[in-house]
């Protein structure tokens, strides 16, 4: 039986990010495990995706407040019965030991990435659609084709510096999917609607169609309510169009 496919919805502008990051790491690690020129040219463009990311957030400092927030949480959760408390010293322990890493990282990260004359070559000349061809940078054309060892090298030390963060992120969004509870729905006529608990702290979205639906999860809304509309997809004469159809799903609303 396939899975069913999952839409997930970020409630705030962190999480997003996270996601967004997360993401780009699968894609990065997926293409250079690649052998091909072509796998290391989309390493390359993908690892220039998650520069330009952490050039426009303190990404360091975000996941910092994130690990604060969870430390926290689960310090309050060590008064209760019910907890495993060997299980929580370890959760409490791993997060603690990430955030010392990332304190001890001192400067921005990347930076040395930016230092090496060819990847900051490639960097301007990606600018232009296409403008990394052999003729644009003799020097980059050189690099790739020389024997995979060495390309790899250094793609491995541009890409290490980001591995705490990649860390820090898979874990943090690893606790907030398994935080929620998961419902059954129905979006009646393909719209659905909730409002959520302004006490408590949502942080994100998933909801699940089953694979042989013809049909799309399309969400909009914020961490006070949100819509969910089920969508056919588009035709080669029709955009996308919400369903009149009667469409079940689950729902996981991850609060943490």
């Amino acid at each position: 039986m396939n899975a069913p496919i999952t839409y997930e919805f970020p409630l705030n502008e962190r999480i997003r990010v996270f996601i967004r990051i997360e993401q780009l790491f699968i894609q990065l690690h997926h293409f250079l495990a690649g052998p091909t020129v072509l796998d290391k040219r989309a390493a390359i463009k993908t690892l220039l995706d998650i520069l330009m990311i952490f050039s426009r957030n303190d990404l360091k400092s975000e996941i910092l407040k994130e690990i604060e927030r969870h430390i926290k949480v689960f310090n309050q959760m060590a008064d209760s019965t019910k907890v495993d408390t060997d299980k929580l010293d370890k959760i409490l322990s791993e997060l603690n030991n990430m955030s010392k890493k990332l304190y001890a990282n001192s400067g921005k990260i990347g930076i040395n990435v930016m230092a090496s004359d060819l990847f900051q070559s490639i960097s301007q000349r990606s600018a232009i659609p296409g403008g990394t061809c052999s003729f644009d940078l003799p020097a980059f054309h050189y690099w790739l084709e020389k024997d995979s060892i060495n390309p790899l090298t250094n793609l491995e030390q541009w890409v290490k510096p980001f591995n705490d963060i990649r860390i820090a992120i898979d874990t943090l969004l690893d606790y907030i999917r398994n935080s929620g509870h998961t419902t059954q729905e129905i979006a009646e006529a393909g719209f659905f609607q909730l409002t959520l608990d302004s006490n408590q702290p949502f942080q994100l979205l998933r909801i699940s169609l089953a694979h042989n639906l013809p049909y799309f999860a399309e969400t909009s809304g914020g961490k006070h309510r949100f819509t969910i509309r089920m969508m056919n997809p588009s035709t080669d004469n029709n955009r996308p169009s919400q369903t009149t159809q009667n469409v079940p799903f689950e729902l996981t609303c991850c609060v943490f």
